[in-house]
């Protein structure tokens, strides 16, 4: 019986456009919801767009439409990046869907029931960009932590969660899962702050429309927070606890950028505490990209647009190179040439440099037919166990989410192979026709070893990976059972390999 697994990207906010710190979570979580399925998992793999507050309104206000229209407009944006970056998402839920609202209007009347949500009146310092109250001693200069925008002074009635009730139970949580929040710097980060007492949160507001009405009381709208956090469970048919919900309810990973941390890690879970439903298995939280050494912003016209990377580098070396540049959980930098020397170095001159020989060879020498595979000697069986090795190294990486390290594996098995070339040299071999044996050996060991690495690269490379199977020979994409030495078929017909990468030359400005 297969496995289930279901990971989750935020939804991401309908004022915003899509830019490279989005499609670096919704890539992060589309490799690790392909490679859950090459496992035989059965995967829910959501992402959406957070469509409702005043952000929304106002911005909708300025541009002349309606909030629906604006959010019609640009979740429209999102949707065509992933079918552009090959995300393949399982769901994309909208908070302004039936379904999610009815979810939200549920949970938040069963708080209300208990006695979890209660009204209240509200004094603090408001943030409008994050749509967050701040108390005065958290102001920095006077100005939001987050953002270091300007805040002003709003008092209004409103609905509260008892959040504070919570702590305690929140605290053991934290204590007995040590992965439940990670890296282990971001779960120090909130254990910090939960030991410094939570208050109850203020979870309506009366200052705009645009958003899910407190059930019975309609002059309130819900806050956006407890409305967009809820699409977790919405988008699995909650308050519907049987289909996909009984099949994939907790979720194995919420991936988050480190700035929505709190949300996720504290707000998330007491609401689900008070509404007796499981907790996420893990959240995890991501750095974030600064360009060339500089913050990301508007005014610095340096924000990186990833239609403009896929149209320029291709999309899977835009992909490989997100995920292989810095370890994941922490800042990464992002720069051109970095890229380019990814593309040249890893791309161009090991993996498609070493395809490229490896089928050459096996087309002037055998007629491109592959050979059956004689004795292995010690170098053969030590080039075979290192391919093997990769299989369980890449797992282990992949279940740490150690995307760039998963990469690293692969790239070992790439270089051994381009070593093992020169260790054997089958130039050499092809001279003498007593050898023949002895070439085909190490041509089905050099053939064998580039299966697997390219069946590992199908969730990081899609089309990469498809197109160097192909020139092997193999039409059936890969799964979990294909993942073992020796299924390449002697006889099977190889092709030889085109630039699977060509070279970036730098021109000098």
């Amino acid at each position: 019986m297969s496995r289930t697994f279901y990971i989750t990207t935020p939804i991401y906010y309908v004022n915003d456009v899509p830019h490279i710190g989005h499609a670096y979570t919704t890539l992060a979580a589309d490799v690790l919801a392909r490679y859950r399925r090459l496992m035989g998992d059965k995967v829910f793999f959501l992402t959406g767009t957070d469509e409702h507050g005043q952000k929304v309104e106002k911005a909708a206000n300025s541009a002349g439409e309606t909030p629906l229209e604006l959010a019609d407009r640009v979740m429209k944006r999102f949707d065509s990046l992933w079918a552009k970056l090959g995300i393949e998402y399982s769901d994309f839920i909208r908070t302004t869907q039936e379904r999610h609202k009815a979810g939200v209007s549920h949970i938040f009347s069963q708080l209300m029931n208990k006695g979890d949500i209660y009204l209240g009146e509200y004094e603090d310092w408001y943030c409008t960009p994050c749509e967050t109250f701040w108390t005065e001693t958290q102001l920095i200069d006077g100005k939001c932590p987050d953002c270091n925008r300007p805040v002003e002074k709003l008092k209004e009635e409103s609905y509260f969660f008892r959040m504070s009730a919570y702590q305690e139970q929140l605290l053991a949580h934290i204590e007995a899962n040590p992965d439940f929040i990670q890296p282990k710097s971001k779960r120090n980060e909130i254990l910090a702050f939960v030991k410094e007492g939570l208050r109850d949160l203020s979870v309506s507001r009366t200052t705009f429309n645009w958003g899910i009405p407190v059930p019975g009381n309609d002059r309130h709208v819900i806050y956006v927070w407890f409305d967009a956090l809820s699409n977790y469970i919405t988008a699995l048919g909650y308050p519907d606890q049987s289909g996909n919900f009984k099949d994939f309810w907790p979720v194995d990973v919420h991936l988050i950028g480190k700035d929505i941390l709190r949300f996720h890690a504290v707000y998330w879970p007491t609401f689900l505490m008070a509404a007796g439903l499981p907790l996420p298995k893990k959240v995890f939280a991501h750095g974030w990209w600064t360009v060339e050494g500089q913050k990301m912003s508007k005014s610095l016209q340096n924000v990186v647009e990833p239609n403009m990377l896929i149209d320029k580098y291709g999309v899977d070396a835009v992909r490989y190179f997100l995920l292989r540049e810095v370890p994941f959980g922490l800042d990464g930098d992002f720069s051109h040439a970095a890229l380019v020397n990814r593309i040249n170095s890893d791309l161009a001159n090991d993996l498609g440099n070493l395809l490229n020989r490896t089928t050459a060879m096996i087309n002037k020498y055998f007629a491109g037919v592959m050979p059956p595979c004689g004795e292995l000697d010690d170098t053969d069986s030590a080039y075979r166990a290192k391919s093997v090795a990769m299989l369980e190294g890449v797992a282990g990486q992949m279940g740490e989410l150690a995307f760039s390290k998963a990469l690293q594996c692969i790239w070992e098995v790439i270089s051994a192979g381009n070593k093992y070339i020169d260790e054997t040299a089958p130039w050499t071999l092809a001279k003498d026709p007593g050898k023949r044996e002895r070439l085909a050996t190490v041509m089905y060991c050099l053939a064998e070893s580039q299966r697997l690495v390219y069946s590992l690269l199908a969730p990081f490379m899609p089309a990469t990976s498809a197109k160097g199977l192909d020139y092997l020979g193999v039409t059936s994409a890969p799964d979990q059972a294909t993942l073992a030495w020796g299924g390449l078929a002697a006889g099977t017909n190889i092709t030889k390999a085109e630039a699977l990468f060509p070279r970036i030359e730098e021109r000098s400005e």
